[in-house]
């Protein structure tokens, strides 16, 4: 284990903040992430766990250990005719797995490509797009109890997943440290085009035969158009979750905005937070080096030399205003450190 001291965390986190950690170390396996966790009980300092870095917001420098995971590996456990169940290191690349998955002919991820980040960081934020949820084709997880230093595996029930959400964020929080999450995925393909516009871009890409490469294909085609790559503009993806409004609230929108889209769920409908921010005026929002992207509302950017604060405070007047015009409430869906 090599723990280094002042490291700037500009190339750690997607938005590209320039905050340093008093000190950081990648872990490649879960010895190396005992003794991480051990170095800072004895220096007494937080323990943070950091992924891809594109779920965060660094507003700060950062008193801690910075442990990033590089666990790697993909070991099938299981297969048979109809299906294949995967183990997948945590510091997996997400986009990575999910083409070697297609590669394989293995359906289920498909429609969840190139959504940034690791695989490790999938489960805590019930991943989703496109109709499909990390959820959906889950069988379980290893993590490490950071009291007990031992490791627990974690069933689909255990980890009551939400939209963008799980036990991980909330009554386990901060208490354990995803190592692998094992998946079941089909062998005989159901394919999800009913969403977004899949359909629409495989009629223009002139796909004459469906298949998961396909799909991906076009997802990956939708996406690219619409985010903005963090590679070469600060972000973290969509910024909010999309609210679930009840159903009075969504007609007494509708009287004003005839075209708002609601998509029906069992608790309300749920309103695109992209929508709501673009009606509240933000879509194209700059204001030095940040802003809000000028084609998808919801995602936020550092155009180069951002602060988190400064990013923060705009998703603050953000929220106000969509408080005020709508009466919805936004949440973020990026933690902020």
């Amino acid at each position: 284990m090599n723990i280094q001291e002042n490291i700037s965390l500009k190339l750690y986190n997607t938005f590209g903040i320039d905050k340093k950690a008093k000190f950081f170390t990648a872990v490649e396996s879960i010895e190396e992430l005992k003794d991480a966790l051990a170095f800072a009980k004895k220096e007494n300092i937080p323990a943070i766990i950091l992924g891809g870095g594109s779920n965060i917001l660094l507003t700060k420098d950062q008193e801690a250990l910075i442990i990033k995971i590089d666990l790697k590996g993909i070991r099938v456990l299981e297969e048979n005719e109809d299906s294949v169940i995967v183990e997948v290191g945590a510091g997996e690349v997400w986009h990575d797995w999910v083409q070697f998955a297609i590669h394989k002919n293995w359906a289920g991820l498909e429609n969840l490509s190139l959504i940034p980040g690791t695989v490790g960081a999938s489960p805590m934020q019930n991943i989703g797009a496109y109709g499909v949820e990390i959820q959906d084709i889950f069988h379980s997880l290893k993590a490490l109890n950071r009291d007990s230093l031992s490791l627990e595996i974690f069933t689909p029930e255990q980890c009551q997943f939400g939209y963008r959400e799980s036990v991980f964020k909330h009554k386990l929080k901060g208490q354990y440290v995803i190592c692998s999450v094992t998946f079941k995925l089909s062998k005989k393909p159901v394919f999800h085009t009913e969403y977004g516009a899949i359909k629409e871009t495989l009629a223009e890409m002139k796909v004459s035969e469906m298949s998961i490469r396909a799909i991906s294909d076009a997802v990956v085609k939708i996406r690219q158009s619409k985010l903005p790559d963090p590679t070469k503009i600060g972000n973290a993806g969509s910024f909010f979750k999309n609210p679930t409004i009840d159903f009075q609230l969504f007609e007494e929108i509708k009287k004003s905005y005839p075209q708002v889209p609601g998509y029906p769920q069992d608790e309300g409908i749920k309103v695109p937070a992209g929508w709501l921010i673009e009606q509240a005026g933000w879509k194209g929002f700059k204001k030095g080096p940040i802003g809000v992207h000028e084609k998808q509302a919801l995602v936020l950017v550092n155009y180069g030399g951002g602060d988190g604060k400064e990013i923060a405070h705009l998703a603050s007047n953000i929220q106000k205003s969509v408080k005020d015009k709508f009466g919805i409430q936004l949440m973020p869906e990026v933690n902020f450190l």
